[in-house]
């Protein structure tokens, strides 16, 4: 099918934006990456998970904008969105997000300590002191035991 140039123009944008967005996605998993240490069966599966959204994507707008044709304007297009996105938006926004995601990790850590901390104040103490109290009287009273059966 013949498509006017003011469609083409269209598409064109439509692959930008899309481009922009898979570095965007892109950049998410960075962030993850840089924020959690995994291992390198976990960074397989999250580069396979990666694809599938990129592909699930590029499909929805190929068929959505494009009424499934591939032209070669839709690889100029992605591949500008990408570069226009690594080039401008990439590192401020990934050096923003570490920092949320770092200060965010922190106040769960205080959080679970703090949490960690009551608990002990609130079931522990309690249970020790019962038992250190508990003990006492029956060292007493075995050492009374010992001593009577000593002198016998």
């Amino acid at each position: 099918m013949a498509q006017s140039i003011y469609n083409q123009i269209y598409s064109l944008l439509i692959f930008t934006i899309t481009g922009i967005t898979i570095g965007l996605i892109f950049d998410v998993f960075r962030i993850a990456r840089k924020s959690f240490k995994t291992s390198d069966f976990i960074t397989c599966i999250e580069d396979f998970v990666f694809w599938i959204i990129t592909g699930a994507i590029l499909l929805f707008v190929i068929f959505k904008f494009n009424n499934g044709e591939i032209r070669g304007y839709i690889f100029i297009g992605l591949c500008s969105g990408i570069i226009i996105y690594l080039l401008t938006i990439s590192k401020p926004f990934i050096k923003f997000n570490v920092k949320i995601v770092t200060f965010i990790k922190k106040i769960i850590t205080c959080i679970f300590k703090f949490l960690s901390k009551l608990f002990k104040i609130i079931l522990f103490n309690p249970i020790y002191f019962l038992v250190i109290n508990i003990k006492k009287p029956i060292k007493k009273f075995q050492q009374k035991s010992i001593k009577k059966v000593e002198t016998k």
